[in-house]
């Protein structure tokens, strides 16, 4: 069996009203959380979330189009899963990116993963999800935008 790498992408994809794409895991219906997966061998970042993105939305993403924020987060990987790590390894460190989309694009959700998926405005995306550095992420759209972004008031 081949372990799964400590290292991660959280991907916040929105429009430009910040309303936020959040998506139900399969095996834990009511945990809503946006694109997060783990990178691949010595791929790099930019490439797992681009390769994470399309696999969970179907959303292709184009060159320059992925925003790294250059902020790294570091949480204790949850027991039940930790036997798809080497043994001994019990934290991860993802790695935040965003994806701003245009409002009604399509997105088809990977079934295996998740449920179903829903467009939130950005407060209300932050208090459905489960990862505390995923609400962190959502919470900092607003400040991390022009103000010619629309704003939820």
């Amino acid at each position: 069996m081949k372990f799964k790498k400590p290292v991660s992408v959280l991907v916040v994809i929105h429009t430009p009203a910040l309303a936020v794409l959040l998506l139900e895991r399969t095996r834990h219906p009511g945990f809503w959380q946006s694109v997060t997966g783990s990178q691949e061998d010595d791929e790099p970042l930019r490439e797992t979330a681009r390769r994470e993105v399309l696999e969970e939305t179907g959303i292709v993403v184009a060159d320059g189009d992925l925003l790294d924020w250059q902020q790294t987060n570091c949480f204790e990987i949850f027991p039940e899963w930790r036997h798809r790590y080497a043994p001994g390894v019990t934290h991860n460190t993802e790695h935040v990116f965003s994806l701003c989309v245009p409002a009604g694009i399509p997105v088809t959700v990977a079934p295996a993963e998740h449920l179903g998926y829903r467009w939130l405005p950005w407060s209300q995306a932050a208090a459905e999800c489960f990862s505390w550095s995923n609400r962190d992420a959502i919470l900092a759209l607003p400040q991390r935008f022009s103000p010619g972004y629309a704003r939820e008031t």
